[in-house]
């Protein structure tokens, strides 16, 4: 058995349409016995909604098929924060939603928090990055869902979580932000417990070098870079992060 880690946006589908051939290779992958993970950094929606959204593609997915940074950070905070700490959630309601599943105490206090989870948010405001900016100058830590700085959509690309992290960190002059989706040993971590296999015997399959392939690399797992999202040829065979593997599309994969 092998373990195949797909990202989604960019990978396995563009907004709402999916990429060719994306459902035929999963389902042939799933035939032949290996394991199938799909590991999105998107905070912005639900693990549920992700399982109904691939099923409804053609791909059967359970809840418990899906990871994604709302659940990594809910999970990382929940093993971290002491008794009687508080976080305060910059982002939307799935990630506030996973982390209070998780028993993470929130308030809406910034002056009471201990940590700022900092995390995509549609509605981010000068008066929010002043919130986290005054908290991390009390010495309260951030902990970010992912470093995206863009998330692909059919047609073209809008801003991510990884703008607000370099707004803050602009303005403080430093980076202090821990990231704990994609490329964390955070993320790889998760990944890898969820898989049930060794670094080794998993392949990541993504379109972002800085995260999915980078995540691959730094874990000792097999990087896959597919050039339908993010990524191009040119920035992996010049660049920092290169993958083991460059296939035009994720109908590809089973021929690895």
């Amino acid at each position: 058995m092998r373990g195949f880690i797909f990202d989604l946006d960019g990978t396995v589908y563009l907004g709402d349409r999916m990429i060719d051939g994306a459902a035929e290779a999963i389902r042939t992958l799933r035939q032949r016995g290996d394991k199938v993970l799909f590991l999105s950094n998107k905070p912005i929606a639900t693990r549920s909604s992700y399982a109904e959204k691939l099923t409804g593609m053609g791909i059967p997915t359970d809840v418990g098929d899906v990871l994604n940074s709302s659940l990594i950070v809910a999970r990382y905070m929940r093993n971290t924060m002491r008794p009687g700490q508080q976080a305060y959630v910059i982002g939307e309601e799935p990630i506030r939603g996973e982390l209070q599943e998780h028993g993470v105490i929130c308030t809406d206090c910034p002056e009471e928090a201990d940590f700022v989870v900092l995390s995509w948010d549609r509605e981010f405001t000068y008066e929010k990055l002043n919130i986290v900016y005054q908290a991390a100058l009390r010495g309260a830590t951030v902990i970010a869902s992912n470093p995206d700085a863009t998330c692909p959509l059919e047609g073209g690309q809008v801003p991510d979580t990884g703008t607000m992290i370099a707004a803050l960190e602009t303005a403080l002059g430093k980076e202090v932000v821990i990231v704990a989706g994609k490329p964390s040993r955070i993320a790889a971590e998760a990944a890898i417990e969820r898989c049930g296999l060794g670094y080794g015997d998993c392949f990541v399959i993504g379109d972002r070098l800085e995260t999915d392939i980078r995540m691959a690399n730094e874990a000792g797992m097999h990087s896959v870079l597919v050039l339908t999202g993010v990524g191009t040829q040119q920035e992996a065979e010049a660049g920092p992060d290169r993958p083991r593997t460059i296939l035009p599309s994720i109908a590809k994969i089973v021929d690895l």
